[in-house]
């Protein structure tokens, strides 16, 4: 198995349209059902979280001198990063498969890489 980062892209306007209780649940069951559908392909979630608003965020960039904390990611976008999936599968073929399923509208996969002692250089 390898190890496949999903990053959820979509457009912030998502947080006004949850605005009950239900609709809550019924985004909830979307990804629960993603959930079911990662296990019953052979693979398997092992991490994963929901997002705050990006306007909560914080960015610190590393210059001459001290790092320099700023509010927000300053980045001109329509989509946002609203959450990830940390999931293990056989290989990448399977991983876009399983994006395909996800319930957002933009999934980025990337493999995670191997920093063990004895893994070597990246690719």
């Amino acid at each position: 198995m390898a190890q496949y980062m999903f990053l959820l892209y979509d457009s912030e306007d998502w947080y006004d349209q949850v605005t009950t209780p239900e609709e809550w649940q019924r985004q909830m069951d979307l990804h629960n059902e993603f959930s079911a559908a990662v296990i019953a392909a052979g693979a398997q979630i092992t991490g994963g979280a929901a997002l705050e608003r990006s306007s909560t965020a914080s960015t610190v960039k590393q210059g001459d001198g001290e790092p320099l904390v700023t509010d927000g990611p300053f980045i001109e976008t329509k989509e946002a990063l609203g959450g990830f999936y940390l999931i293990d599968a056989k290989d990448l073929d399977q991983a876009l498969a399983l994006a395909k399923l996800c319930p957002s509208g933009n999934v980025e996969v990337r493999p995670v890489m191997d920093t063990s002692e004895d893994s070597g250089p990246p690719a």
